[in-house]
């Protein structure tokens, strides 16, 4: 088992404010159990979500949760925030302790995703795990050969003195496209075109990796992620 910064008789003690010695007899006895099996090694290495309970009492049962909300536009993605509506307020409260895995702009609407699960959410992030992630983006202009290929090349950013990873444009009418980014920069996708002077009117997120925005979700509402694939990632 994976780390998670705590070994088993540690976390005994801690919680029950118990001694060494009574860990270890408590162990010897049989009278702990760790993810519903009898466990003698107080050295074991405890997960986040490791259910664990001494002589029969339940110390913890933390359950991962897995969710998608279809973030409307004016929406914050943000815990708290006094000027605007918090992504976190559009779900019931007992989802309030949630953080969000991949942010969306104010002015920008569809997939975003919560979860209890730090490494999940470290994993959908992380640029080595280069999660595609896609978007519909209304322009003002129309869209030109020149900026496919621009996308497809990668683009510098002179303020960062970056060039971005290669970008996938394609063109679902003159001022409609889907984009699909392996990055998220900030103001990725506004500022890319806005390098061929072609002003975004609106960006959705419709789905990041396996994660997709479905159809009938309508903004606002949310729906829990019954497998949330994380060994794919």
């Amino acid at each position: 088992m994976k780390s998670y910064g705590a070994r088993l008789d540690k976390f005994i003690a801690k919680t029950l404010g118990y001694q060494g010695n009574q860990v270890k007899l408590l162990l010897a006895k049989g009278q702990v159990r760790l993810d519903n099996q009898i466990t003698y090694d107080g050295e074991t290495l405890i997960g986040k979500f490791s259910k664990i309970e001494v002589e029969g009492q339940l110390l913890r049962n933390e359950t991962p949760i897995y969710l998608m909300l279809h973030k409307p536009v004016g929406v914050v993605s943000a815990t708290f925030d006094d000027e605007h509506t918090t992504a976190l307020s559009l779900l019931p409260k007992q989802y309030h302790h949630l953080h969000i895995a991949g942010r969306l702009d104010l002015n920008s609407s569809g997939l975003l995703l919560f979860t209890n699960d730090g490494k999940w959410s470290k994993k959908l992030s992380h640029p080595q795990t280069k999660l595609p992630k896609y978007y519909t983006v209304g322009l003002a202009k129309a869209i030109t050969d020149e900026q496919i290929a621009g996308f497809k090349e990668g683009i510098y950013f002179a303020f960062e003195d970056i060039t971005t990873a290669p970008a996938t444009l394609l063109k679902i009418n003159q001022t409609k496209a889907q984009v699909v980014l392996k990055e998220g920069r900030y103001h990725q996708i506004k500022r890319m075109f806005g390098h061929f002077r072609n002003p975004v009117l609106s960006i959705h997120r419709t789905q990041i990796g396996p994660f997709t925005l479905p159809d009938d979700l309508k903004p606002g509402e949310f729906r829990l992620i019954n497998h949330p694939n994380i060994d794919s990632l």
